[in-house]
């Protein structure tokens, strides 16, 4: 049988792969520490589960306007002018079944066969395979840890082409950590402008920072009707299972993403649009505690591994380099989980030789973890001394 050659160039997700074969080995009875995915091991609030069932008893089970009630667009126009001094409206709003299908509704909605998208490496392994499933070509530009992970002006400048149509920002970063200053985005503001580019901006990890102030793209007045804004409740409120995302952009675009999910998925499910309206006045700040407080435990016990990496800002990542320890990343990782500890090649994220170990586990889990590392990496260098 032949399949679409566009589909037959892209590769499984190897963040959701790796956690299910670390799932199915928990399952024969083998323990695994399990830092693959990026899911808050927290449970969703109380508050917000019983919003939605309140909302089912009360019938509230039927199909919505496409975009999303009216009361919730509302809300999150409101909830995100309030954190960024934006002037949003409901019309501005289409609630999604998750940050990923915001993120293709954008990519299809502004992708012509032939279209180059710029992307920033290390990057989320799903940016490069929805590209190319809308027939688009990813532009790789890849970043360094001595810069913090920001890209250089100049290799964005190299990039650009006549064909060239929009940039993928991404801050807090997934998988490094990193939070784009403010210089760095007025930069990409005016260069969008220069270019004529989109900018989609994927900030669901937008309420994970924990040094220093955030940035939103959408602060920038001048570049705001060309930026596709990217968000999710999945990270800020523990709800990955739930499938809620959403978009914010120019009414223009939003008009015609409902379009696209008119012929998708209509929708998002009902009862859990009005979970996401109690979401939305439902204090996090514990949970960002939490994740805080495991980042540094994390930093400290590996300095003293001696391990190469940068301090995540924001998200719940850790990206480490382990190109010294005489394996590729992939080989790395595969070794690591015979010792019962899953964590996720660099490759996956297009930057080989490093590994992106989640912190968005349990603090007993975390200690387990580096135990586990620390007697490996003592293994590994026995073999090659």
């Amino acid at each position: 049988m032949e399949f679409s050659a566009k589909i037959e160039s892209i590769q499984p997700s190897a963040t959701i792969e790796l956690n299910s074969k670390a799932i199915e080995l928990q399952n024969k009875g083998y323990e695994i520490v399990r830092l693959t995915a990026g899911e808050p091991d927290f449970d969703t609030p109380e508050p917000i589960i019983n919003a939605a069932y309140q909302a089912m008893k009360e019938g509230k089970t039927k199909y919505t306007d496409n975009k999303g009630i009216k009361e919730l667009r509302q809300k999150i126009a409101q909830y995100t002018n309030k954190k960024y001094s934006t002037n949003y409206k409901e019309n501005n709003i289409i609630v999604t079944n998750g940050g990923k299908q915001s993120l293709f509704n954008a990519l299809l909605l502004i992708t012509n066969p032939g279209d180059e998208i710029i992307v920033n490496d290390p990057s989320w392994v799903s940016y490069d395979a929805q590209i190319r499933m809308v027939g688009g070509i990813p532009v790789h530009i890849k970043t360094t840890k001595e810069n913090n992970y920001i890209p250089e002006e100049k290799e964005l400048e190299k990039a650009i082409t006549n064909k060239t149509k929009a940039i993928i920002i991404n801050s807090p970063n997934n998988p490094t950590g990193a939070v784009y200053d403010k210089e760095f985005l007025s930069f990409i503001s005016r260069f969008s402008i220069e270019h004529d580019l989109i900018i989609i901006s994927d900030e669901v990890y937008d309420a994970l920072v924990y040094d220093g102030n955030y940035t939103s793209m959408t602060n920038f007045e001048e570049s705001r009707d060309r930026t596709i804004l990217i968000n999710s409740f999945s990270k800020t409120w523990s709800m990955t299972g739930w499938r809620l995302g959403y978009t914010i952009a120019n009414e223009k675009i939003v008009t015609q993403l409902a379009k696209i999910q008119s012929h998708s998925t209509s929708n998002v499910n009902t009862p859990s649009q009005y979970a996401a309206l109690k979401a939305l006045e439902t204090d996090n700040s514990y949970m960002v505690e939490e994740f805080k407080k495991r980042r540094d435990y994390l930093y400290d016990e590996f300095k003293k591994l001696g391990l190469t990496f940068n301090k995540p800002k924001g998200a719940f990542y850790y990206f480490i380099d382990i190109s010294n320890y005489g394996l590729n990343d992939k080989e790395f990782c595969e070794k690591l989980l015979e010792y019962g500890l899953a964590v996720v090649p660099g490759s996956a994220f297009f930057c080989d030789g490093h590994i992106r170990l989640s912190f968005a586990a349990s603090m007993d889990d975390l200690k387990k973890a580096v135990e586990i590392l620390k007697k490996f990496l003592l293994d590994l260098e026995k073999e090659m001394s």
